[in-house]
């Protein structure tokens, strides 16, 4: 098998288990209106409907600010934005909804026609539009009258199920419409915000124009939890967009959304790598624990024989059974990774406070990143509050990691002698220890 065979054959084993946890999930995702004018635009409707291949459940919720703005141009009109919402009068309430109904019948233009002379040709699409969404005025803010600029009053979430159900794609446009029937211009990440938590989606997906979520220091942010995402947006480091997504984001998983996911319309396939590939490409917020340090678990020992075993194949590691693992797992503390164990480390206590670390492994794709580094500071915190003063190891590839990290070259003899006694001569491992104390 040629690389590139083996490359595809490794992707799909590793896209697997993302298949079967997202079948029959509900995904709300946002479109914007810069999406929909991208290039990629094409590839992005060939990807939905390889989600909805897949069993996923989708409410797509579309934005039109782009095309707005030029449908306000050809009218020869203006309009202004208070705090983020546009303000609409009658005259701009008609050209939003003439943009609004051309975006939207582009998407389902797209979605019947974008399958032909694809691997989805064939694949029967149905996109259910409707008046899902009830929506008010928002009213006079600060002496201003936003007219018919309007917020979600109620979204009609037996309905949507029902299509849902019925393997139907939902289409939500950023209109609302009150019960006296009027319509209002409503954000298009207030609607996709409140539909999510309406359904109780398992996910919440923003796409937006910037290349990534940036921190501080203007590096990418992979995953935030509730108070990091909030301190992240109180920092106001990026774009007034992003911003809203970020804010959109959060209030989805304060109530009730799973996990909210901001990834970016200019990255081909951003969709598929962030919902079926472990590290994904975009910004994570997440009310869970995406990735934690925490003691093993009995459950654990198939996934850590799983990341020791290539290791014990290269002599690195000391060879364990399924059996021996079991009897240790209390031994172990892990890090855990969406559900993957991707490190893991054992301490063994002996007589007169020494103790021996023992099985350290990270797994591939995620060495070089600190997680060797935090299972060691865990251990070295576990030995400090069991009064251990002493640690030890043995190691026939990694002494200098050890070495920079305070551990020095020992003799056999320092050892306790119950490990004296257990020495394998033929490894002729090197002995490193580290006083605590």
């Amino acid at each position: 098998m040629d690389s590139t065979h083996q490359q595809h054959v490794n992707w799909f084993r590793a896209s697997s288990p993302y298949i079967h946890s997202h079948r029959g999930k509900t995904l709300v995702l946002l479109i914007s209106g810069e999406a929909i004018e991208h290039s990629g635009f094409a590839n992005l409707i060939h990807d939905i409907a390889l989600l909805n291949s897949l069993g996923v459940r989708l409410v797509l919720v579309h934005g039109a600010r782009p095309q707005i703005e030029q449908q306000l141009t050809n009218l020869n009109l203006t309009s202004t934005f208070n705090q983020g919402h546009r303000i609409t009068d009658l005259s701009i309430l008609q050209a939003v909804e003439q943009a609004v109904g051309q975006v939207r019948l582009n998407i389902e233009t797209h979605l019947s026609r974008g399958l032909i002379n694809t691997p989805m040709s064939g694949a029967a699409l149905r996109v259910i539009s409707g008046n899902f969404v009830t929506a008010k005025p928002y009213g006079i803010h600060d002496g201003i009258d936003y007219c018919h600029t309007g917020e979600v009053r109620k979204i009609d979430r037996e309905a949507i199920r029902q299509q849902l159900e019925l393997n139907n794609i939902v289409l939500l446009s950023p209109i609302g419409y009150s019960p006296s029937g009027e319509a209002f211009n409503c954000r298009a990440e207030d609607i996709a915000t409140r539909t999510a938590i309406a359904l109780g989606a398992d996910k919440l997906i923003f796409m937006m124009d910037a290349t990534a979520i940036n921190d501080k220091n203007g590096k990418p942010v992979q995953q935030l939890n509730i108070a990091q995402c909030e301190e992240l947006i109180k920092q106001n480091t990026n774009s007034e967009i992003c911003q809203l997504h970020l804010t959109s984001a959060l209030n989805g998983c304060k109530n009730g959304v799973r996990r909210s996911h901001i990834i970016s319309h200019n990255i081909d396939g951003s969709l598929l790598l962030e919902l079926y590939t472990r590290d994904g490409n975009g910004t994570l917020v997440t009310a869970e624990t995406y990735e934690g340090l925490r003691e093993a678990t009995i459950d654990d020992v198939g996934g850590i024989l799983e990341l020791i075993e290539p290791l014990e194949n290269k002599s690195i590691l000391t060879r364990r059974s399924r059996e021996q693992l079991e009897l240790e797992i209390k031994q172990f503390t892990v890090i855990e990774r969406d559900g993957m164990i991707i490190a893991c480390a054992a301490l063994y206590p002996y007589e007169n406070n020494i103790a021996e670390i023992a099985c350290l492994a990270v797994a591939e794709d995620y060495r070089h990143q600190g997680r060797g580094e935090e299972l060691l500071n865990n251990i070295q915190q576990q030995c400090s509050k069991t009064g251990i003063d002493k640690l030890f190891l043995l190691t026939t590839r990694t002494a200098h990691w050890f070495q920079e990290r305070g551990f020095a070259e020992s003799d056999i003899s320092k050892l306790p002698l119950k490990k004296q006694q257990l020495y394998n001569t033929q490894r002729n491992s090197k002995v490193f220890i580290k006083p605590l104390t």
